[in-house]
């Protein structure tokens, strides 16, 4: 009997199916992000869309989903992410499959643009989650985890997907990721539970993780307030995260637009050889980000400050990211691809920056400030795509990896002389 008993006093580990639920989601968004960076090489020639006209069609969906950061930040602290994101993940995903059946530039731009409406939502509710489930001292581990999704899914669906827009045409890129998304949308409704009520969670799991920190969200059905928003906009260790983090989305969202078509079109590799050394700087980034949660959870348990364990590995990252230059004074595919790999290793490294969300914003409007971090964070889906349409010339890339490693310096600048010392700004 005494033995059952310190076993039932142990805490459950439902948190970690929790976290591995919110993986498969970020797989499934991001796959939806960059399925057209995967299909453009086909429907560019096929529909006659320049380079110009490329990179909006990149930058459309940055354009909505950057918009509707603030509102849909503000649902977030309203709306159960049982509901809210089964919805949103249905309805981006039926959009995605709609893609399939675009004719013209001007359907594919209107597609995108709703894909990025619906997607607006998801990164506010996977911190609120992650705060939700996750003491303290396991959310930067649980944060790598789920953002990892980005890349994994990418590393081994890229050449997937590429052989079926080969195979098949370039519509079922976007007709299998979209049927993907949706499958998964009446999983999470059916599956996902607070604390206190998700099958299996014991009393000690849910006091491990409210005793450390977490179970915590946003303010009920407060009505919106001005002043809420002025709140999160003046406060300068805030304005740190969010130009660091344009700074690494900078970088992300060129891998995850022009990367494929970088390599086709400007060094001139095959598409289905483009499409398996693409996967290989995901990979990368894979292995980036899970060193970085789980070396920054690592540093804080041995008695690091919670700056210093969350910042040293952003930091390190986005200085490291600027080494992409490289790419522009070799010629091989291996260095190219080297460069390449290294940059996105280091971005990967970088991307624990919603842990400093956790860590700084007041607690009432946690998910307003996650809206507004990601709005910030994300007109670099705008830029991005954009600029980089344009600094292209001819048959040259190369100021479009300078501008890219400028932006990844910047981010560290902002990070180093902007957030210091990491504490919970009242609210």
């Amino acid at each position: 009997m005494m033995d059952a008993a310190r076993i039932e006093e142990r805490p459950s580990r439902t948190r970690f199916l929790v976290m591995a639920m919110i993986f498969v989601t970020v797989v499934i968004n991001y796959l939806d992000r960059s399925n057209l960076s995967i299909a453009a090489p086909s429907f560019s020639k096929e529909l006659h869309i320049d380079p110009v006209h490329l990179g909006i069609a990149f930058s459309a969906f940055g354009w909505t989903y950057a918009a509707l950061q603030i509102p849909m930040g503000w649902l977030v602290d309203r709306i159960h992410p049982r509901v809210l994101y089964a919805a949103a993940l249905a309805i981006w995903s039926a959009v995605t499959f709609c893609m399939g059946f675009a004719s013209s530039f001007v359907a594919l731009l209107l597609l995108r643009l709703l894909v990025g409406a619906f997607e607006a939502p998801s990164f506010p509710i996977n911190n609120r989650v992650v705060t939700t489930w996750f003491p303290e001292r396991e959310r930067a581990g649980a944060i790598g985890f789920y953002t990892s999704g980005q890349f994994v899914g990418l590393a081994f669906l890229t050449p997937v997907l590429a052989w079926m827009d080969v195979e098949f045409g370039w519509a079922s890129v976007f007709m299998a990721t979209g049927a993907l998304g949706l499958i998964w949308a009446v999983i999470w409704f059916l599956m996902y539970r607070d604390p206190v009520s998700f099958r299996g969670t014991n009393r000690s799991e849910v006091a491990l993780i409210t005793e450390g920190g977490g179970g915590v969200f946003g303010a009920g059905r407060q009505p919106f307030s001005w002043r809420d928003v002025g709140v999160v906009l003046g406060r300068r260790k805030l304005w740190g995260i969010y130009i660091g983090q344009f700074g690494l989305n900078c970088t992300a969202w060129f891998f995850l637009t022009w990367f494929p078509t970088y390599l086709v079109h400007y060094r001139h590799l095959s598409f289905i050889k483009a499409g398996f050394l693409a996967s290989v700087p995901f990979f990368a980034a894979f292995a980036g980000v899970m060193c970085s949660g789980f070396l920054s959870d690592l540093m804080l348990r041995r008695g690091a400050s919670l700056g210093f364990a969350r910042k040293v590995p952003i930091i390190t990252g986005l200085l490291c990211s600027t080494v992409i230059i490289g790419a522009n004074y070799v010629d091989s595919p291996a260095a190219i691809i080297a460069f390449m790999t290294l940059a996105f290793f280091a971005n990967g490294l970088a991307s624990i920056t919603w842990s400093l969300v956790s860590s700084l914003a007041p607690t009432r409007l946690l998910g307003l400030t996650g809206g507004i971090f990601n709005l910030m964070g994300n007109l670099a889906a705008v830029v991005t795509p954009i600029v980089i349409g344009r600094l292209a010339t001819g048959d040259s890339f190369t100021r479009p990896i300078m501008f890219v490693a400028a932006t990844a310096l910047i981010g560290a600048l902002s990070y180093i002389f902007l957030v210091g010392k990491v504490e919970r700004l009242e609210g």
